[in-house]
């Protein structure tokens, strides 16, 4: 009777365990996918601000035409773009394209003081702060996400439950060249 109330116990934990880690796996997973969401809600955001502040400027730099084309194409990819590393990137093309916009606006004084434009910025800035901190916060839920399923003995257990590794959200290379600056 000891070796068989012993094999209960020690299958008792071991189902313990198992759940346990199941359970820990899954909560890293929600955090993760929360983290994605809180982007979108702020991509979303970005995407209704652009046509906005595109349709300012128009008014001001009508011989842009190349630029809004490229803002407009660039914003419609990151809206069309699927998850992951193709979603990253579109960001950042679109990104790149509305620093595109703001250094063509230095040109037109009048507009810099075109308070519609000004709020328009301001917002565009705000939401930029909030995308970067959203993407912070989802890139610090994939690590520890891919750190778990990744560490012994927890990955034997998450490649038998298909849990596979999340891509981080990461820069592109010219965003990580020094701003040039010229007064």
């Amino acid at each position: 009777m000891g070796i068989g109330l012993i094999l209960v116990v020690v299958a008792v934990a071991v189902v313990l365990w198992a759940v346990a880690m199941y359970n820990g796996l899954i909560r890293l997973k929600n955090r993760v996918n929360e983290a994605w969401s809180d982007i979108d809600v702020q991509l979303k955001r970005r995407y209704d601000l652009i046509p906005n502040l595109v349709n300012t400027v128009k008014g001001y730099a009508i011989h842009e035409k190349q630029l809004f084309e490229n803002v407009t194409k660039a914003r419609t990819s990151a809206m069309n773009a699927g998850a992951g590393e193709s979603k990253a990137q579109a960001e950042n093309m679109l990104t790149g394209a509305l620093k595109s916009l703001f250094a063509v606006t230095e040109n037109y004084p009048d507009l810099k003081a075109n308070q519609n434009f000004l709020e328009l910025q301001k917002e565009l800035a705000d939401t930029e702060n909030k995308i970067q901190a959203s993407r912070r916060f989802y890139n610090g839920n994939v690590r520890d996400f891919n750190t778990k399923i990744e560490v012994f003995p927890t990955n034997v257990f998450a490649g038998m439950m298909n849990f596979t590794k999340r891509e981080f959200f990461g820069a592109e290379e010219e965003e990580k060249e020094p701003v040039k600056v010229a007064f």
